[in-house]
């Protein structure tokens, strides 16, 4: 049985070794990892999903902003590759929205597949005046918005705005403001 839960901190060491495993290197100098460097997850909104005491997927959603309005980063999403094609990351994907909505929170930005994200919402048109910071395909910039206009008249590039990390580099419950 796999349950998705809340990311706790003992679960980042296994977080990140699968997020080598399905990304590799290369996530590391993603646009998309300059706006979540030295910065904490939002709030309720790092989930993992574990079978038998082992992470098998994870999803993490960041605050960000654009021309004062607020919204989410999604990413990355990972899930095992023998578990892959079976549901696990659309099951990841609606209750990180489903959480993200259930906070109040108006819009979810994120860079990735547009066929794969396409069926939960996610399109080019709310975000068409925003840009990431620095190198990204802007066909893979989509955007959802859980609030009927969260993103109209946003243009700009994304800045991230959330928490930054403990001094000691802790992940915990331990944040500063940005």
């Amino acid at each position: 049985m796999i349950t998705i839960r809340d990311e706790i901190d003992t679960d980042v060491p296994a977080r990140e070794a699968l997020l080598d495993r399905c990304l590799g290197e290369r996530r590391m100098s993603k646009s998309s990892e300059r706006l979540r460097e030295g910065r904490l997850p939002a709030e309720g909104l790092a989930l993992t999903a574990e079978r038998d005491g082992v992470v098998v997927a994870t999803v993490r959603l960041w605050h960000v902003e654009a021309d004062g309005k607020p919204a989410l980063l999604l990413g990355p999403l990972a899930v095992a590759p023998e578990l892959q094609g079976e549901g696990l990351g659309k099951a990841m994907m609606r209750e990180a929205i489903w959480r993200a909505a259930c906070r109040g929170h108006g819009a979810i930005l994120l860079v990735g597949d547009a066929p794969y994200y396409e069926r939960f919402g996610f399109t080019p048109e709310p975000i068409a005046d925003l840009s990431m910071p620095g190198p990204f395909e802007r066909e893979r910039f989509l955007g959802l918005e859980l609030r009927d206009g969260a993103l109209q008249g946003a243009s700009g590039v994304l800045k991230a705005t959330g928490a930054l990390v403990a001094a000691d580099g802790a992940e915990g419950l331990r944040r500063r403001a940005a």
